[in-house]
């Protein structure tokens, strides 16, 4: 070994330096103990910091002694030099730590609030809007994480930086940043590098998890995810998707860039590596809750919560990968990438799942009065929602639904020829097949209503509720296409038009000539006692289809008109026909009123109580004038 050119004055900035550590021994010292170095005044901080470096000159000549050849004294010297250089580590390390602790904090956030921002604007339609059985709940809470950050200007630029919707804010001040690079590159520089981590870690971990609190992040493990019900999850899978773009795009951004400031220049990846230290258990923590979503039990409602999430990690993943770009953070952009594919495989087995519940939903039990059922409701707000999330499922919905075919001779699952409806998308065909579906079930449930006039009303409500929710959603009829409206609008009319013939043909056949003329001639040989009869069953029949039909429902303020009306063209000119055909043989005989109860006005006025949903008396049918 190469003798130094001065030993004395080697050995004399040694113990210069040697004594400047000893003095700050905090195991050895009572003043040491209740100081920190880096918290006096700044020339001391210097100091010690120059200390180190004579301390690890003097180790790496391996050697304070002028006698370079005495072996002993080279041990002793080694020794010596070696237990300063772990009194001076230790105290480092407690300074490191200190800084770290005192400049660490949870994010604050109103303090970064930035409404120009365009990554973080108000909560998307899919965020706001909700099912109308879901009551509102508080949203206080869910402000805190509506963030919108300041951009950062930084003089060190990043490579990472690819993403204008990333916001990097400084964690802390440049004083503290440059007095931990100047201790992380003394500790590294002696060995101490899992030391330096492992206290980064901790500490910078201890923040992130106070970050984590205020944005309502919570600890929980996948199976306490699946053990919550469902309303509880839907709040917290809204303000898990604000809380995440929080924690890419500005948490764990911000700790990266911390990383880079303080470890950048100390060494080839270590900077990455405390940056893992600290952010791979809170990343993982975050990603957890949205794989707990994407493998749970699979169910209808959760559809569009789950495309939420989707859409959500999808907005994330570029994000992701410009913060987790390194090869040891692998891992983190792989989960993240599975949780992609396995919400995108929930939400076509729930589509899936949902068009055969429809097909198989059991309820026996008519509606009353004919009205709409909750299924046909619940499938078209269904399907409404899921228009709106068109862009995402187009993407994700690849395949045609599994139909049954006019010549499969299936008789549980209806008839869907696709050559019928050439260019639709297959989300397209899946809305339509919901629908063909839907019908099918109603059908079904049609038959289950003994008279056969509320079956075919009870039709006619439903297909032309489902025609007015396909014309109420822009996107849903865009989808669904005019050729296929006009046949679900030709369904309603054809139904309207069969509770008419089911309902008045009886009746208007009741006003029919035939059967009332004795042969002989035309205008006197009228049979007044089959005149009579007539009459009589007229006013039977009209009674009691008002009695029955008034409970009856048509919801739809213009559909219920529009069938009132086309019951009174056909009905008022028949029943004035005829009374003034032979009111005159009834009038000639005893007792008329016995006979002719009703005026023209007053079945102009009944037709006005039919649909309504209530019983109205057929008393309140207006006896006709006397």
């Amino acid at each position: 070994m190469e003798l130094p050119e001065n030993p004395n004055k080697d050995n004399n900035g040694y113990e210069s330096a040697e004594k400047i550590i000893l003095r700050w021994d905090s195991t050895a010292s009572e003043e040491a103990r209740e100081k920190m170095i880096f918290e006096t005044d700044r020339h001391e901080a210097d100091r010690y910091l120059q200390a180190v470096d004579e301390i690890q000159r003097s180790l790496s000549n391996a050697s304070i002694s002028n006698n370079n050849n005495a072996a002993a004294a080279a041990v002793d010297d080694q020794s010596k030099v070696n237990s300063t250089i772990q009194i001076a580590m230790a105290r480092l390390e407690d300074e490191f730590r200190n800084i770290l602790m005192t400049h660490s904090s949870a994010l604050e956030t109103d303090s970064l609030f930035d409404p120009s921002s365009s990554s973080f604007s108000t909560p998307s339609h899919h965020e706001l809007e909700e099912d109308d059985a879901v009551s509102n709940e508080d949203n206080s809470h869910d402000d805190l994480l509506q963030l919108q950050l300041q951009h950062c200007e930084s003089s060190d630029s990043s490579t990472y930086r690819s993403t204008s919707s990333i916001r990097e804010v400084d964690l802390m001040p440049a004083e503290a940043v440059s007095d931990l690079q100047a201790i992380a590159m003394r500790m590294i520089s002696s060995g101490y590098l899992r030391e330096c981590i492992q206290v980064y870690g901790s500490v910078r971990k201890s923040a992130i998890d106070s970050s984590f609190r205020k944005l309502g992040i919570e600890k929980l493990s996948i199976g306490d995810i699946q053990r919550l019900e469902w309303v509880a999850l839907e709040s917290k899978i809204r303000r898990w998707i604000r809380a995440a773009k929080v924690c890419i795009r500005i948490l764990f951004a911000s700790e990266k860039k911390l990383c880079e400031q303080i470890f950048e220049c100390v060494g080839t990846n270590i900077d990455d590596a405390c940056f893992m230290e600290t952010v791979k258990g809170p990343a993982i923590q975050l990603f957890n809750f949205a794989e707990a979503i994407s493998i749970s039990r699979r169910s209808p409602e959760k559809l569009f919560k789950i495309l939420d999430l989707h859409d959500a990690l999808m907005d994330l993943l570029p994000d992701i990968e410009s913060v987790f770009d390194s090869k040891s953070s692998d891992s983190i952009r792989v989960q993240a990438a599975e949780i992609l594919s396995r919400l995108a495989e929930a939400a076509r087995g729930i589509l899936s799942e949902f068009e055969g519940a429809i097909l198989r939903e059991p309820s026996r039990v008519p509606v009353p009065g004919g009205t709409i059922h909750p299924l046909t409701r619940y499938v078209m707000n269904y399907i409404s929602l899921i228009s709106d999330y068109k862009q995402t499922l187009i993407e994700l919905i690849m395949s045609k639904p599994s139909t049954g075919s006019r010549y499969s001779g299936d008789q549980s699952t209806p008839d869907m020829e696709f050559a019928e409806l050439e260019g639709k998308t297959p989300l397209a065909l899946h809305l339509i097949w919901i629908i063909v579906v839907l019908q099918f079930n109603l059908e079904g449930k049609s038959k289950h209503y003994r008279d056969a006039s509320l079956a075919h009303l009870f039709i006619m409500n439903n297909v032309h509720y489902i025609v007015q929710k396909v014309k109420g959603s822009p996107e849903l009829r865009e989808m669904i296409g005019d050729d296929y409206l006009r046949k679900l609008t030709g369904k309603f009319r054809q139904a309207a038009t069969s509770y008419q013939r089911a309902t008045w043909v009886s009746v208007l056949y009741c006003l029919r000539d035939e059967g009332l003329h004795v042969s002989g001639s035309f205008s006197s040989g009228v049979s007044k006692s089959a005149l009579r009869e007539r009459f009589k069953t007229f006013n039977a029949m009209l009674e009691e289809v008002h009695r029955t039909q008034t409970t009856w429902l048509i919801p739809d303020t213009q559909l219920r008109e529009e069938l009132r009306i086309s019951i009174s063209e056909k009905l008022i000119p028949a029943y004035r026909s005829f009374l003034g055909r032979f009111r005159s043989h009834i009038e000639s005989g005893k007792h008329p009123e016995n006979y002719i109860k009703y005026s023209v006005e007053d079945l102009e006025t009944a037709v006005l109580d039919f649909f309504e949903g209530f019983p109205v008396s057929h008393q309140n049918l207006r006896r006709r004038s006397q």
